[in-house]
């Protein structure tokens, strides 16, 4: 077991982050870890900023996480990708779902989006153990939009299998029992779907 695993989850509300870090929490807690998780951010209404650290450690005494000492970050919206890599460590595993959610900023004229080879550049400073992820048109072709986060820990939980690090390989049936007991029953396969959807975008990408 490792000493500690730092996560960063991003997004912008409305896309179910904080529900994608209960269940990371959850899992830490069932694979004999302390866990512990904060949110940092300003608005979880739709369109503001979501920003949640979660920890696991042996022994976890704070959920913040310090700049350069993030070990996967879990981006759900690109910008805000882009925004929190300086909280990465090099090497750090970068799970990014390619959804845009435009800003004011941008709306209005104010600002341009960025384009995805200016994503791809700034995460390969940082890391080369990244995978981008079509976790809205994942959800679709599971049958319902809002299982999009469902998708990306499926992702996550993948790439975690595949790293050499202690306390990373997390067994399917764990992420799977903690999900089902937080989703109603009649969306329990539905949720198992995309689930699998997402394990599957990481080890046989397109």
């Amino acid at each position: 077991m490792r000493d500690a695993i730092n996560f960063l989850l991003a997004g912008v509300g409305g896309q179910g982050t904080i529900l994608a870090s209960d269940v990371l929490v959850n899992v830490g807690l069932a694979s004999g870890y302390q866990a512990k998780q904060a949110e940092v951010h300003g608005m979880s209404q739709r369109g503001g900023s979501v920003t949640s650290f979660v920890r696991w450690g042996k022994v976890v005494y704070s959920p913040l996480v310090g700049a350069g000492e993030v070990d996967v970050l879990l981006a759900f919206e690109k910008v805000e990708a882009l925004r929190c890599l300086r909280q990465l460590r090099p090497g750090a595993l970068a799970l990014v779902n390619m959804e845009a959610i435009e800003p004011l900023t941008v709306t209005s004229g104010d600002a341009v989006y960025p384009d995805d080879e200016r994503l791809f550049a700034a995460v390969a400073q940082v890391t080369s153990q990244a995978a981008y992820i079509p976790g809205p048109a994942l959800a679709a072709q599971v049958g319902n939009l809002k299982t999009a986060n469902v998708v990306l820990l499926g992702a996550l939980s993948a790439m975690m299998a595949h790293q050499a690090a202690d306390g990373m390989q997390v067994p399917v049936d764990t992420w799977l029992s903690v999900i089902i007991e937080r989703v109603p029953a009649r969306y329990v396969d539905l949720n198992k779907r995309a689930f699998e959807a997402g394990r599957q975008a990481v080890l046989h990408p397109a």
